[in-house]
């Protein structure tokens, strides 16, 4: 290779460079440089005081959360609501990729922007605005329960909302209701990238819709959704905690509690800091965790690394 174009190679690479690097600045600005805060688990620390008033109290507040039974007990119960509602989300991991398939399958261009845009705008309304809504519709006095008691199916109120039997299904089916659409868009932008002549020979042979999508398609898909899915496992702690905090009540507390939530009530009660910075800690090395173990088995099994 000539001097030349070695030169040039650099100047191009120095270029590419300093694309991203204000992406890499934010990256470190907003998920790396508050990793600092997690030296708050290691001191004693109470708001308002600055951390050089506190006390070094080093893994005490590790150890305060198995300390006695009743907190066991309740960690048990947060985590027990983190992994069922994160296990329903990721078993049907699979419904955005296929709702893409089908939506792709609609032949009226207008009507398939239509129902792409209608499933796609719940995502951008924020969760305070979804439970306004199901307030709505469900509360005592809301529209299913003024329709249900007209028609005479019922003749007091159903509490809906302040139901905790089926409170892990309502939160998924909210969760779904919401990101389904614009989890759907990844697998729409993966299918207008399949070859159209492999579709076409496929159409020649004699294959029918059903036979494109089951042997073409999807198989297509499939590479996406195993990166996706790794990303969701190694996620799987973080359920976040602005839906549960807005469906929280006095009645589905118990179950509705996930660790995201729990985190936020420990630091917001009296004291309760830097316990729950030692939770995240461990929570985020748990993830950390899973990443790495899932990114080995996908390496293993698939031939390709997801980082």
């Amino acid at each position: 290779m000539s001097k030349g174009k070695k030169n040039n190679n650099f100047k191009l690479s120095i270029k590419l460079f300093l694309l991203v690097l204000p992406f890499l600045i934010l990256v470190f600005l907003f998920s790396y440089y508050p990793l600092y805060g997690w030296i708050y688990a290691f001191y004693d620390y109470k708001p308002p005081r600055t951390l050089a008033d506190s006390q070094f109290v080093g893994f005490k507040w590790f150890v305060s959360l198995v300390s006695s039974p009743v907190k066991v007990k309740q960690i048990i119960q947060v985590l027990k609501n983190t992994f069922a509602m994160s296990g329903i989300t990721l078993g049907t991991s699979w419904l955005p990729m296929l709702f893409a398939v089908f939506l792709n399958e609609i032949r009226g261009v207008k009507f398939r922007k239509f129902v792409q845009t209608v499933t796609t705008l719940p995502n951008f309304v924020s969760w305070v605005m979804v439970y306004s809504i199901a307030f709505s519709l469900f509360n005592s006095t809301g529209m299913m329960n003024s329709l249900l008691m007209k028609i005479g199916l019922i003749d007091q109120p159903i509490l809906f909302l302040q139901q905790s039997n089926h409170v892990w299904f309502t939160q998924w089916l909210w969760l779904t209701w919401k990101n389904l659409g614009w989890q759907a868009v990844m697998y729409i932008a993966a299918i207008s990238g399949i070859d159209d002549e492999m579709i076409e020979a496929a159409r020649v042979d004699g294959a029918s819709r059903m036979q494109i999508i089951k042997h073409i398609t999807i198989p297509s898909l499939l590479p996406t959704y195993f990166v996706l899915l790794v990303i969701n496992i190694a996620n799987f702690l973080n359920n976040g905690m602005e839906q549960y905090y807005v469906f929280e009540n006095a009645f589905n507390k118990e179950y509705i509690q996930v660790l995201d939530l729990y985190v936020f009530h420990l630091a917001m009660g009296n004291g309760g800091y830097p316990v729950s910075v030692a939770i995240s800690m461990l929570k985020s090395l748990i993830s950390v965790t899973l990443l790495i173990v899932l990114n080995r088995a996908s390496k293993s099994i698939r031939g390709e690394s997801v980082l």
